[in-house]
């Protein structure tokens, strides 16, 4: 019997790795000796990196970077090949590298984001995939850009830092000095995020809430990023309210776009392909996934449901594990998901259910194998 166990972390409680070592030892106990393969997965936020490196796929390379508060750290990124990079925005400008008392998206920067591309680019990269879940920013790119030879100035020409509370001062745009290397270079965005720029759905209203922006802030930040896409819009021709994605991670989506002439990708699928899900999963008799709650956004491109897909075209059956299951996530017995099933007891609160969240996912585990152990002697 060979088991693919693929799982999306249960935030605040399990990491995916974890989940499938859990998984694994569920599977022991129900049906002895078998083989299993254990895939930690995210589709395009925090763990991409890892998810790929646990595979083999690439090296890891350290480099001097700044985080959202432009402090020193090291940043890390994934060398896949001499020629080909992965970039986790989380690991340089992710929401997890600040305290709660730190988050205020007027301050952050996507400046560890642009120093990461750069030293990819001098280092003889010339495909560039970027992951730009979990960001802690709303500067619209331009601390990323900056790195990259970009010049934002305010009406006296002086040039602006790349942070949140600088939108609203853009008067001017300068490319000229873009690095040659960027030219010469394709980039792929790992995005799910469909958000225009600005407005009630955009980077600033929907996203700068978790990051730390009051409403005083977001009203700030709003305005500076409707200046932002007003002189985008004149100078270069493109609406970034009529991007697909442009309002992803705080608005470096837009960047990456105009600027870069990235492509924007499914996270999940994107990440499928890193590392070879489809060879992993040859000859499969069964696929367990999850995450921490699946509602009815597990159905928008998250990671159930781009597995569910995948398996589905080669007649594998896929079982959910999930923290918890809502009534809408019944859709994605619509799109490759064979079963679905929670961990947490429906009259146990949820505090006690993450405390005790390794016990309560090994015995869920067991009871759903030994579920698909009787299912498989009835067809028998």
């Amino acid at each position: 019997m060979k088991l693919v166990f693929a799982s999306d972390s249960l935030k605040g409680s399990l990491s995916s790795k974890r989940a499938g070592e859990l998984l694994r030892l569920a599977a022991e106990n129900v049906f002895g000796e078998c083989e299993t393969i254990i895939l930690p997965i995210a589709d395009g936020g925090e763990g991409t990196m890892d998810a790929v490196l646990s595979l083999g796929r690439g090296e890891k390379v350290m480099v001097p970077a700044h985080d959202p508060l432009n402090r020193p750290m090291e940043g890390t990124y994934v060398r896949l090949s001499e020629q080909e990079a992965l970039i986790e925005m989380a690991a340089v400008s992710g929401l997890t590298l600040l305290s709660p008392e730190e988050r205020n998206p007027l301050f952050t920067t996507t400046c560890g984001v642009g120093e990461l591309i750069r030293d990819a680019l001098k280092n003889g990269c010339h495909r560039i995939i970027i992951a730009i879940g979990g960001s802690a920013t709303n500067d619209g790119g331009m601390g990323c850009m900056q790195e990259l030879g970009i010049r934002f100035r305010d009406v006296n020409g002086t040039e602006l830092s790349g942070a949140g509370k600088n939108l609203v001062e853009i008067a001017s745009i300068d490319t000229s000095g873009i690095l040659r290397e960027v030219k010469e270079a394709k980039f792929t965005v790992m995005c799910d995020v469909t958000n225009p720029l600005c407005g009630q759905n955009g980077a600033t209203m929907v996203y700068g809430p978790q990051k730390g922006g009051t409403p005083e802030i977001l009203q700030e930040l709003e305005a500076g990023m409707v200046n932002f896409r007003d002189i985008i819009r004149n100078t270069f021709g493109m609406d970034c309210d009529h991007i697909h994605g442009a309002g992803a991670a705080g608005g470096l989506g837009a960047a990456l776009k105009v600027f870069l002439g990235a492509e924007m990708r499914s996270g999940i699928q994107t990440l499928l392909d890193l590392v070879h899900f489809d060879d992993l999963i040859r000859d499969a008799d069964l696929i367990v996934t999850g995450e921490g709650r699946a509602d009815a956004q597990s159905c928008q491109g998250k990671v159930m449901q781009g597995i569910g897909l995948r398996a589905v075209k080669c007649g594998i059956p896929v079982y959910g594990l999930c923290g918890t299951v809502e009534p809408e996530a019944e859709a994605l017995k619509n799109q490759g998901i064979t079963a679905l099933y929670s961990v947490k007891p429906d009259s146990m609160p949820l505090q006690e259910a993450m405390e005790r969240a390794e016990e309560l996912y090994l015995s869920a585990a067991e009871k759903m194998f030994l579920r698909y152990r009787g299912d498989r002697k009835k067809e028998c």
